[in-house]
């Protein structure tokens, strides 16, 4: 049993951010239930957590342990030496969960107060941060504002998708300024927990003490402030310590998902203030950034990985960094349980379902289809000789999208698009890479196209 929970633990530290793991899985614990040898209880320290991990993390360990146990497991959610129901404190405005009052994990930590009070994590920095045309834009900004907070860009908004490296930027900005200015007051804060304080500080009666300390601070970063949505009295709270830190020309940061006007259920004038400042995109990594990436997660792990095992990744896992570092993960440890060197062959068989998913999920002919739908015109079109700009601009863009999105090489794609030559399909690559950085819509385009041909 020790060993299949000390798998999850690995399994989601790897995958969500430190704060979230040392939030919602690290404090949890599992026990053995006598019923049956895979009938478990997790026990979390209080139910506001328990029910989170219910919501979000309980499918994801049952089916780690189908994986681990080759079986289905059951497991039972209980409460930490709690003999009675918490209650829920219900207002006009919206339901807040009774947050029973915890030991702060920074005071169990003495390593270095100062910095642990900031809440950042130390790896995280512009040094461990692989630039590429996804995030070059955002990087750049980011360390304009490192360099000058309160003065460049302010607030700095940071959107993307998923395991994109939203977190790690502004950990890099904020371990940069704490370290450059040591006396200066700097909280990182996930928009859950600065939920949790906000809703302790109306159940304590520290109403002002809250306010007195998120006011007060030099650096404020939020992490995905798309967990505001709807939660009216968090976002009032913020929208005046928002207006605070920007008159004292205090430096805030803000993460979401995606860009700030098209986050359901946030109020209009907190958007309005995201306008203040810059905001900018991270973008799913291109090919080269994600062999860069995984070569330099690598190197920190201290484990010899090939070109063409990295490239065999890469081509295969186009969404995210932290699907990336997974499927990495997997391939190292496939190799060492079956005792063998880490070479091509054994990375197929360790993403052996992950490139069968691939190759059935997105077609050559799908990338045809919808960007043909997309831009109105025939697929025939596609592998035509016509040269129109109508014509020519969306056949790079399928060039494009398939050298991106599938596994075929390039004198491939060039059969399939009318027979042309591989250094075609090359030129339309290069043509759609440069043009996305210059042309808004056209980088929309794109987005949209990606995200429709990945369902």
């Amino acid at each position: 049993m020790s060993e299949f929970w000390s798998t999850c633990l690995n399994r989601f530290e790897q995958e969500l951010p430190a704060q979230q793991f040392n939030t919602w899985i690290k404090g949890l614990r599992l026990e053995k239930e006598p019923t049956g040898p895979t009938h478990f209880r997790l026990v979390a320290p209080n139910r506001f957590v328990m029910q989170w991990v219910r919501e979000r993390y309980l499918t994801q360990i049952e089916a780690l342990g189908v994986e681990y146990f080759s079986a289905p497991i059951s497991i039972n959610l209980g409460v930490a030496d709690a003999p009675v129901d918490i209650p829920v404190i219900v207002s006009a405005d919206e339901e807040l969960p009774v947050v029973k009052p915890v030991v702060s994990v920074i005071s169990a930590r003495n390593s270095d107060p100062a910095y642990e009070k900031t809440r950042l994590n130390r790896e995280f920095t512009f040094d461990t941060l692989v630039t590429g045309r996804a995030n070059d834009l955002a990087r750049a900004a980011a360390q304009q504002v490192a360099m000058n907070p309160g003065v460049s860009y302010n607030p700095l908004f940071i959107y993307g998708g998923v395991g994109l490296g939203k977190t790690h930027l502004i950990h890099a900005i904020g371990n940069s300024i704490f370290t450059a200015n040591p006396t200066m007051e700097v909280r990182y804060v996930h928009a859950e927990d600065y939920f949790s304080d906000v809703v302790r500080a109306f159940q304590q009666n520290s109403r002002e003490a809250f306010k007195h300390y998120y006011r007060s601070l030099d650096l404020l970063l939020i992490d995905d402030i798309q967990f505001f949505n709807r939660k009216e009295r968090t976002q009032e709270e913020f929208f005046y310590a928002f207006n605070a830190l920007v008159e004292a020309k205090k430096q805030i940061i803000i993460t979401c998902d995606t860009y700030p006007k098209d986050v359901q259920g946030l109020e209009e004038r907190l958007v309005s203030r995201f306008d203040w400042g810059l905001t900018v995109a991270i973008e799913p990594p291109e090919l080269e950034m994600r062999i860069a990436i995984l070569k330099k997660k690598a190197e920190a792990e201290h484990i010899s990985v090939s070109d063409e095992v990295s490239f065999l990744i890469a081509k295969n896992l186009r969404s995210n960094v932290r699907e990336l570092e997974g499927a990495l993960n997997r391939v190292v440890a496939y190799a060492r349980f079956h005792g063998r060197e880490i070479n091509l062959e054994v990375a197929k068989e360790a993403l052996r379902d992950i490139i069968g998913a691939t190759n059935r999920q997105i077609s050559l002919e799908l990338v045809q289809k919808t960007v043909s739908e997309f831009y109105k015109i025939k697929v025939a079109d596609m592998y035509s000789q016509k040269r129109t700009r109508a014509i020519a601009r969306p056949r790079q863009v399928a060039m494009w999208l398939t050298r991106e999105l599938t596994s075929h090489s390039l004198p491939e794609i060039g059969e399939a698009f009318g027979g042309r030559d591989h250094t075609t399909v090359m030129h339309a690559c290069r043509t759609i890479i440069d043009l996305r950085g210059k042309d808004s819509r056209l980088n929309n385009d794109l987005h949209v196209l990606m995200q429709t041909i990945k369902g």
